[in-house]
């Protein structure tokens, strides 16, 4: 049977989600933790790909397994396998055609800044510590001009060139895009978050887009730089990508079809 699982993650420990032989992955250890489980080969496809030292709250999983399995039974074995940096929060039994990454339809991430003169111990593995005053109006200015259907060539990694010659598009729809003041709660310490929305996403480009608008922030760029940035279609108009450690793939937006529960005969033969 095919099953649907939401993981949470610290990226810190891994070299990223994707298995990679010789490092420790996100990947790789729900693997070898849902092997042993369910004592058959098991391989996770999930909805995007992190970098190293890049968190999840909310990355979907599916992968194959026996009919019957005892999928709550298998979610507590997890983890008590790879706690306390992996968490699976739910397994279920999906469509046999759903596909954690080929399914989803919308994919969000936050990013975190600390904007303040000192840094703080128990926020630093989970944001980027800015000390400068930062023009939070300009960068929000800013980030709307990512917000449509772009060549975000500019943003991004290069891709591979595929065996036949071709490259992949760098064409995305961004959905949203914005900055805001977090609630300092309890803690007593106000974070700057970036939220941003997109069909999908390439290569570094949230990082990238961070560092580029925290540039507007401390006046390096111009609120309507984007624009210029986006059209020249080079990865060195934009600035440096924000380091891993404030980025957190949020959640992911399926069609209500995908997520619709599998087709049970036994309940339909009545």
């Amino acid at each position: 049977m095919r099953v649907r699982g939401i993981v949470s993650y610290d990226g810190a420990p891994f070299h990223g989600f994707a298995a990679n032989s010789g490092v420790t992955t996100v990947a790789g250890s729900l693997d070898a933790a849902l092997t042993r489980a369910l004592k058959v080969p098991v391989s996770v496809t999930c909805a995007g790909r992190t970098d190293r030292g890049v968190h999840a709250v909310g990355q979907v999983i599916s992968f194959d397994a026996p009919d019957g399995a005892d999928l709550d039974r298998v979610r507590l074995s997890v983890n008590r396998q790879c706690r306390p940096s992996v968490v699976i929060a739910s397994l279920e039994r999906a469509q046999d055609g759903f596909d954690a990454r080929f399914s989803a339809i919308g994919r969000t991430y936050r990013y975190r800044v600390l904007n303040r003169r000192d840094a703080d111990p128990f926020t630093s593995s989970l944001s980027w510590h800015v000390p400068g005053p930062l023009d939070v109006d300009a960068m929000d200015a800013a980030a709307a001009h990512l917000v449509g259907l772009h060549d975000f060539t500019s943003f991004c990694r290069l891709p591979t060139v595929r065996p036949d010659g071709t490259t992949p598009t760098l064409m995305r729809r961004i959905t949203l895009a914005s900055w805001r003041w977090l609630d300092p709660g309890l803690s007593g310490i106000g974070l700057l978050e970036f939220e941003v929305s997109a069909s999908a996403f390439c290569h570094q480009m949230v990082r990238t887009m961070v560092g580029t608008l925290v540039d507007v922030g401390n006046g390096r760029l111009a609120v309507d730089s984007i624009p210029t940035i986006l059209s020249a279609r080079d990865r060195r108009a934009s600035g440096e990508p924000a380091p891993p450690c404030g980025l957190t793939f949020w959640s992911v937006a399926y069609p209500p079809d995908a997520l619709a529960p599998p087709f049970d005969e036994t309940v339909a033969g009545g």
